[in-house]
């Protein structure tokens, strides 16, 4: 049905004569045709109750030639002609003062550049013409209003134009309508007058009606069972019930219910109804997709999955790929050429509740702070369902998240997903990722942004005493030539980003909260601190951690600007930032270099060395040659005595001349090991450890990731310029990732000369070295 709303009326505006001419057309599709009429016999129009005088037309073409710009009589009329106007009638008038043309063809060619000139214009005109500045200023008025006049009167003749055209259709229209045509059998149909809003209900009814029998399917398919209650009486829902609807109507934080959704063929394709909402549409695509990520997770988090073999070198799994693109056979499990896909499930035992747990991973922000190494940032796009009863039950969302490896020779993975949450039991969740923008007609991982991220997700179940098991299944498919040959291995094992390492970081982080909520307890507290002062260090030192790990990885967390250096090494990264506002570094010019490299010696060894005070002479420039004396320590967990938050001064050095101290954190898991720290100030961690607000502290971070190489047989590397080969295997080797952050210049604007670039290159280049040289003498 074509719209008639904009042509409700059509005026015709004169500015001298305050006169309107206005024609009503009515919406309806009866009213048009008397408008019509009236219109093209120009006959009498309604003007406000008024009968329409026939001698208005000539007094407007009088007063349109009055008004005329250039040569006509409207731009003519001087400044002194419109003071005249305003005084006393009884006073005789002025005489016109004509502009001559050199005037009107000055005003006219300004007036094409600037309508609205201001008073330094206006004198300038003034002078150049010989006119005072209020001529200036009512010729401008008057132009700009004949200009206004001209633009309305233009648009009047294509709306009546319009009107004349819409009319025309209408007539075509009642004619049809008149004489219905059978489309079965194209004889005459006798339906009788039907109205718009009949057709309008007709229409309504069939689209309701197929947006129940979706619905049904929908929540069919979803519980096992035929829902009736949705074609008679509706008795009162159960939580789950209501869980389903929600996500597939709108109730309780789903999709709104009163704009229709799309309608399901039975072929598995959508279709979007005329004038239906592209956001409906995209949201009821993404609950069928989750659905079936949570159907395809809970199958292979089953311990029979005959999916999954085992190695028989190690209890490691591997996923059968071919198998599985069998079972799943369609365009989320298609491997493209060139992609590798991993996939690595693992089962422990974490301590935390499963509701607690759930309630983290469903939280963008908690999430990123407890998967600190592993998610760079995440943020939720859009809750499409909030879940039922005040619970995560049935909870759906869109997110999009940064994940990455602590190296910069592994570029961060950005994907946006779906996470969907449902309660299978009393006290058994499952969380399941997918990725939303996968394509039905083919996969195209360039869209994806070089990753897909396939059902991914953890089963939880409650064991009391606050423990749960948790089985964790990574599944994705990332474009394998980005990533630097020393790290392929690693991926593939799933230590990179697979299960292992997830359940790793989980475990490591649920029990180094528990220590930390006993440190805090006065009587099992040894570091000598307030528990206010204890959070004010553990904040602090959790921001210097993000810090580091931004700056590795060259995640989106920072502004970071790639600088191409020639003269470092191939796997050497350089980048740069400018830090004006931000109260927690020093402001300046900001330099982050990092690299990876192998090296032949298990991983807890490297750790322990990087880690112990009385080593930390042998390659660390800041401690002048001397140990390191450890002043605080706060416990971080209780399976491993490294994972701690220390603060060091150098031994040798008298305290009172002594500014600066080393606040430095070190942790350690199957999935790796991290040493971090940074120069503060001495003043500022008194502050701090009093309790006083560490955001104020600026700092920048250096330190070491190491992570296991992933490998099972010989390894190849650069040693000392001397390629050795190793046989690698659990303890036999490790990948070392060094990163420095330095100053280089205290105003933000100052330009990054090579010198700086050279020393960091060369203290990365003597840090490694002297590691080298110490571990494998």
């Amino acid at each position: 049905m074509m719209s008639f709303e904009g042509f409700n009326s059509i005026s015709c505006n004169n500015t001298n004569s305050s006169a309107v001419v206005s024609a009503t057309v009515p919406s309806s599709v009866v009213s048009l045709l008397p408008v019509r009429g009236k219109m093209n016999g120009h006959g009498d129009i309604g003007l406000g109750g008024e009968s329409f005088d026939p001698g208005f037309l000539g007094r407007l073409r009088d007063d349109e030639y009055e008004s005329r710009s250039g040569s006509d009589n409207f731009d003519a009329v001087s400044g002194d002609d419109q003071e005249a106007r305003g005084q006393d009638k009884g006073r005789k008038k002025k005489k016109y003062h004509r502009h001559t043309p050199h005037q009107i063809q000055e005003l006219e060619s300004f007036f094409k550049e600037c309508p609205h000139p201001d008073e330094k214009q206006r004198l300038e005109l003034s002078r150049r013409l010989a006119l005072e500045t209020k001529q200036i200023k009512f010729w401008f008025q008057n132009r700009r209003t004949q200009m206004k006049t001209q633009l309305e009167r233009h648009e009047n003749v294509i709306l009546r134009q319009e009107n004349e055209k819409l009319l025309a259709e209408n007539d075509l229209l009642k004619e049809a309508m008149r004489s219905p045509v059978c489309n079965a059998c194209g004889g005459p149909a006798v339906p009788g007058d039907v109205t718009y809003e009949q057709q309008h209900l007709r229409f309504e009814n069939a689209r309701l009606k197929d947006e129940l029998a979706r619905i049904s399917s929908l929540a069919n398919k979803f519980l096992g069972r035929p829902v009736s209650s949705l074609v008679g009486p509706p008795p009162q829902p159960s939580g789950l019930d209501v869980s389903i609807l929600g996500l597939a109507t709108g109730i309780n934080g789903g999709i709104s219910s009163d704009i229709p959704l799309g309608i399901d063929f039975g072929d598995g394709h959508l279709m979007k109804p005329p004038g239906g909402n592209d956001i409906v549409y995209e949201r009821s695509m993404f609950v069928d997709l989750a659905l079936k990520a949570m159907d395809e997770l809970i199958k292979l988090a089953d311990p029979d999955c005959p999916l999954w073999i085992k190695n028989t070198n190690s209890e490691k799994e591997s996923l059968n790929h071919d198998e599985y693109r069998s079972v799943y056979a369609g365009a989320t499990c298609t491997r493209n050429p060139g992609f590798a896909a991993e996939a690595s499930r693992e089962t422990g035992v974490v301590l935390i509740n499963s509701l607690a747990l759930v309630e983290t991973l469903m939280d963008a922000n908690r999430w990123t702070e407890m998967f600190e190494s592993i998610v760079a940032r995440a943020s939720t796009i859009d809750v499409i369902s909030s879940g039922t009863g005040g619970s995560m039950n049935g909870c759906l969302q869109l997110m999009q998240a940064e994940f990455q490896v602590i190296s910069p020779l592994v570029p961060t993975r950005q994907v946006k997903f779906l996470r969907y949450c449902k309660q299978h039991a009393d006290g058994l969740w499952a969380v399941v990722d997918v990725s939303s923008d996968i394509n039905r007609d083919g996969p195209n991982l360039q869209s994806y942004g070089g990753c897909r991220r396939l059902p991914s997700g953890c089963i939880i179940q409650d064991m009391g005493n606050g423990y749960s098991k948790v089985t964790w299944v990574e599944h994705s498919e990332y474009d394998e030539s980005n990533v630097h040959h020393l790290y392929r291995q690693l991926l593939s094992s799933g230590l990179g980003l697979g299960a292992q390492r997830s359940l790793a970081t989980l475990q490591r982080q649920c029990e180094s909260f528990s220590a930390l909520l006993s440190s805090l307890n006065p009587t099992d507290n040894h570091s000598g601190l307030t528990p206010a002062g204890a959070k004010s260090v553990l904040k602090l030192a959790q921001r210097m951690g993000f810090n580091f790990f931004a700056g590795v990885s060259g995640s989106s967390v920072r502004k970071w600007e790639k600088l191409p250096v020639a003269n470092v090494g191939e796997d050497m990264r350089i980048l740069t930032r400018k830090n004006v506002s931000d109260p927690g570094e020093p402001s300046g010019v900001i330099l982050s270099a990092a690299t990876s490299v192998w090296i032949p010696v298990a991983q807890h060894r490297l750790f322990d060395f990087l880690r112990d005070q009385n080593c930390r002479n042998q390659w660390d420039i800041l401690s002048n040659g001397g140990t390191m004396n450890e002043m605080v320590r706060i416990p971080k967990g209780r399976q491993h005595d490294g994972n701690s938050v220390s603060l060091l001064r150098a031994s040798g050095i008298d305290q009172t001349e002594s500014s600066m101290l080393i606040l430095q954190e070190t942790w350690t898991d199957p999935s790796g090991a991290m040493v971090v720290y940074a120069p503060v100030d001495v003043s500022s961690m008194n502050v701090v450890m009093n309790g006083g607000d560490s955001a104020y502290v600026a700092l920048l971070p250096s330190g070491f990731w190491i992570s296991p190489d992933g490998s099972k047989g010989k390894v190849k590397n650069e040693v000392d310029g001397n390629t050795t080969t190793s046989t690698s295997n659990n303890n036999g080797g490790c990948i070392l990732t060094v990163g420095f952050q330095i100053l280089v210049n205290s105003l933000p604007n100052a330009r990054l000369n090579m010198e700086s670039v050279d020393t960091v290159n060369n203290l990365i280049s003597c840090t490694i070295h002297k590691i080298k040289g110490a571990l494998l003498q």
